[in-house]
């Protein structure tokens, strides 16, 4: 028997035991005044995918098109109003809406009409930014095109998966050649031009701005304070993948220190195929691998992959995950080791009853594998930049501390992490990527290059919303990953999306890495970025009260 997201977390919430929101916005008053005629607009209740961030009656418009929002940014600046365009929703971080913010907002759902997508040229895609990941995916394979890796949510936006520099898992296999039009850095290093509302001087006009030409970079990935409203990707032929999932491999063998010998480190899968994730469950010691690799042909042992999302296990909690996880957040945080354990059960029954442990088929169907279902979590976030051949190092140094941090924690009677860390390995953003004269990488992307790396370890640890203890967890794993990875051997930088600067109250309230550890970590690009973006928006009419001191005003 099942049970899906939904019917858990409405039991929760009838029995008092759904998390507390991290902030609300205070009433947002009467109409608008002088609300551009012709837009639809009314009060709506914004919660986050993990719903630890939740506005009630915010005004929301529904722009038709990209003429109307242009209309709004014009009637914000005279009214001295903001505006926030918002996706899927799907992301922690307080971009969209954060504490403090003024309630005369206008969120814009980007997703209702601004969804086309064209075909410009074999190898471009011209995509409007409220148009989901899944239906990108989908149109590409229609036209025989697809990516080297994206998130795996399908349920995004295409431009809220640029705003933060999204990802996947790839980097080139031993022999491999990266093939034309793909990269195996973010997607937003596959933007060959950007259509963004901007001020102009007098009033705010939509401008397109091609790889090439100033102000691009900052745009490439601009943690969403400008508006962008169409992008334009350079995209390679359609592949198809193989995925192999193992839970066979014990956690020590997978992160061994470098040179300690075997043949099933991180480092050798990557080797073979370049592709790889792991989810390793709280206090368990085997973790679920899965290994993608190029295929043209399917293998025999392969079941083939009709549609994306084939694990069907981990998108319906199966009932006595659910019971687990409703006592914890009831308070019996102690459970920890055991959802762990049940979760790891249900992969491993899982895997075996669905016939999922070795899939082929069209990139699109491997690469799409989570659902809005799956239970939802709170994660930390940070991209590790360093050498090919550190990655290995990077990974044992990081799992020992995690593990140690955990039994320290459990030792003392706290169990503030009941998810599972999650680990994936990516390239960095090479402008030559899409072959444009002049193309700089994107400014803030956490994998912008940084001298003498090229590889990026992203690292997400989590928990369920409300963990107790879990926010001083959470700063002492990231002191350390800021101090070990410091800028010689590896470069910690924070994932977008994620939480991060944490102190042992919240997330983003440590000002030490708010105000200098995260710029520096970007060097000259910080500053540049935050001036280019300033500019195209000085009164800050897309910026909310947290990216409008976090970048600077």
């Amino acid at each position: 028997m099942g049970i899906n997201r939904r019917t858990l977390l409405s039991g929760s919430a009838a029995a008092g035991l759904l998390w507390t929101p991290i902030g609300r916005l205070a009433d947002p008053g009467p109409e608008p005044p002088g609300f551009p005629a012709g837009i639809a607009h009314e009060r709506r209740t914004y919660v986050s995918w993990s719903g630890e961030t939740v506005a009630d009656d915010v005004w929301t418009a529904v722009p038709q098109t990209p003429a109307d929002i242009v209309r709004l940014a014009d009637w914000a600046h005279a009214q001295g109003w903001r505006l926030r365009p918002h996706g899927f929703k799907h992301g922690w971080s307080p971009l969209t809406l954060a504490p403090g913010d003024d309630p005369d907002l206008v969120l814009l759902d980007m997703t209702a009409h601004l969804t086309a997508l064209e075909m410009t040229a074999p190898d471009e895609v011209r995509a409007q930014t409220g148009a989901s990941m899944e239906s990108l995916l989908t149109f590409l394979e229609q036209n025989g095109r697809g990516l080297t890796h994206c998130p795996a949510p399908g349920d995004l936006s295409v431009g809220g998966v640029l705003a933060i520099g999204g990802h996947g898992t790839a980097i080139p296999a031993d022999g491999e050649t990266r093939a034309p039009g793909t990269t195996y850095g973010s997607l937003s290093n596959l933007i060959t031009s950007v259509t963004a509302v901007v001020w102009d001087g007098q009033a705010f006009t939509l401008r397109t701005v091609t790889r090439g030409e100033e102000d691009a970079a900052a745009l490439l990935t601009d943690l969403g304070v400008i508006c962008l409203v169409e992008v334009t990707l350079r995209v390679g032929v359609n592949t198809n993948l193989r995925c192999l999932s193992r839970v066979d491999i014990p956690a020590t063998d997978l992160f061994a220190a470098p040179g300690a010998g075997g043949t099933n480190t991180v480092d050798t899968f990557l080797h073979q195929a370049g592709r790889i994730e792991v989810i390793w469950f709280a206090f368990t010691t085997h973790p679920w691998l899965k290994v993608w690799s190029v295929a043209p042909v399917q293998p025999v042992t392969s079941r083939p992959a009709l549609t994306p999302y084939n694990y069907p296990f981990s998108d319906n909690i199966p009932r006595p995950v659910a019971r687990v996880a409703g006592a914890i957040l009831s308070g019996q945080y102690y459970l920890a080791p055991v959802l762990g354990q049940l979760q790891f059960a249900a992969t491993t029954a899982g895997l075996t009853a669905t016939l999922a442990t070795d899939l082929w088929g069209p990139s699109k169907n491997l690469l799409l594998y989570i659902k809005p279902t799956t239970l939802r979590v709170h994660p930390n976030g940070y991209a590790v930049l360093t050498r090919r051949a550190d990655v290995q190092w990077v990974l044992h140094e990081f799992a020992t501390e995690y593990e140690r941090l955990l039994h320290a924690y459990a030792a003392q009677g706290r169990f503030p992490v009941n998810g599972a860390v999650e680990i994936r390995v990516t390239g960095l953003d090479d402008p030559s990527d899409v072959e444009i004269g002049g193309a700089e990488p994107p400014l803030l992307s956490a994998v912008t290059p940084h001298e003498g790396f090229d590889t990026a370890v992203w690292l997400d640890v989590l928990t369920l919303p409300g963990a107790l203890h879990a926010n001083a967890f959470y700063a002492d794993l990231e002191a350390f990953c800021f101090d070990t990875f410091a800028g010689d051997r590896a470069l910690t930088r924070v994932e977008w999306s994620k939480a991060w600067a944490y102190t042992p109250d919240a997330p983003w309230t440590n000002t030490t890495l708010l105000e200098e550890t995260i710029p520096a970590s970007f060097g000259e690009s910080w500053d540049r970025a935050g001036a280019e973006l300033r500019a195209l928006d000085p009164d800050g009419v897309f910026r909310n009260a947290f990216t409008e001191e976090f970048l600077g005003e």
